[in-house]
């Protein structure tokens, strides 16, 4: 095993945070606006909000752990009280745009605006800080992370480019907690048959083999001192079969006691304070330095 020894808190092993997407049906209308009048389509996603949140707290509660969860400002004004339920039962809540847009087709100000405008309304309906964000879909434009702050942003769980957080340059400190898409639930189990989610059909794929997959993410990321991140969705695992799955997955992250569970805020503020630069040689730093060489040549 590498040297780990004060990476985490309490020398911990490893870093867990259990976050949870509420897309409702706000990512299929962005997704495909023509869906609008399909009732049928649009309960895949809304069953999220009518089943699935409460049953996800619920577990949570069970299990005393705490978690993030990233929320479309949109969904905070239309499921106001699922939405303080989430915060009034501790947990923290994240934007996670405004509409859930996909990012890779608004402009630079356009991805500004759905931040801020986002992150205002859950403050609005949570009383309570806003400070993570997660990209809904697409990438974001160069810039946007400089103007997190203006959002009262500070740190961000959108990309799967490390295992371990690390900061974005150029950025004023802003903290990356990275994801990685074999330990999403919509990966293994999303499916709606008209039109196609996903696309080339089918996927439904079998509990156990899932389980298996996440608990070896988990024993490989323990063992190397790593940030474990379960990205999950109300309508996806808050089934009356798939919750037992997270369950099973929790109790058994549970039984290692040198395992920090943690929100995002948590963990982005004994990153910054404990690891204050990147590692020398970093990518998100030699990326950040090709743009800008590529930027002064054009």
């Amino acid at each position: 095993m590498n040297d780990t020894h004060g990476r985490w808190p309490n020398d911990a092993r490893a870093a867990v945070m259990i976050s949870v997407d509420h897309d409702a049906d706000l990512a299929l209308l962005s997704g495909a606006p023509a869906i609008a009048d399909r009732g049928k389509t649009l309960s895949v996603g809304r069953y999220g909000t009518d089943r699935g949140i409460d049953r996800l707290l619920s577990l949570f509660a069970e299990l005393a752990i705490p978690t993030t969860w990233f929320v479309p400002g949109r969904n905070a004004e239309r499921h106001p009280a699922a939405v303080r339920r989430i915060a009034a039962s501790g947990h923290e809540v994240a934007c996670h745009g405004d509409a859930h847009e996909d990012f890779q087709t608004l402009t630079l100000n356009a991805q500004i605006r759905a931040v801020r405008d986002g992150a205002d309304r859950l403050r609005q309906v949570t009383g309570a800080p806003v400070r993570g964000f997660r990209t809904p879909a697409g990438e974001w434009k160069p810039g946007l992370g400089a103007r997190f702050a203006d959002a009262g942003l500070d740190w961000s769980s959108s990309s799967p480019g490390d295992d371990l957080p690390y900061r974005h340059p150029g950025t004023g400190g802003v903290v990356e907690i990275p994801v990685q898409y074999e330990l999403e639930d919509h990966q293994y189990f999303f499916f709606n048959l008209e039109p196609p989610f996903p696309t080339g059909q089918s996927r439904i794929a079998p509990y156990a083999h899932v389980l298996g997959n996440w608990t070896q993410e988990f024993a490989a990321h323990q063992r190397y001192g790593l940030c474990y991140v379960l990205r999950l969705h109300p309508e996806v695992t808050g089934t009356p079969g798939r919750i037992g799955l997270v369950r099973e997955l929790i109790t058994h992250i549970q039984a290692h006691p040198d395992v920090w569970l943690a929100t995002g805020s948590q963990i982005t503020d004994w990153w910054r304070t404990n690891h204050p630069v990147n590692d020398p040689g970093h990518p998100a730093d030699l990326f950040a330095r090709l743009r800008s060489e590529q930027e002064r040549a054009a």
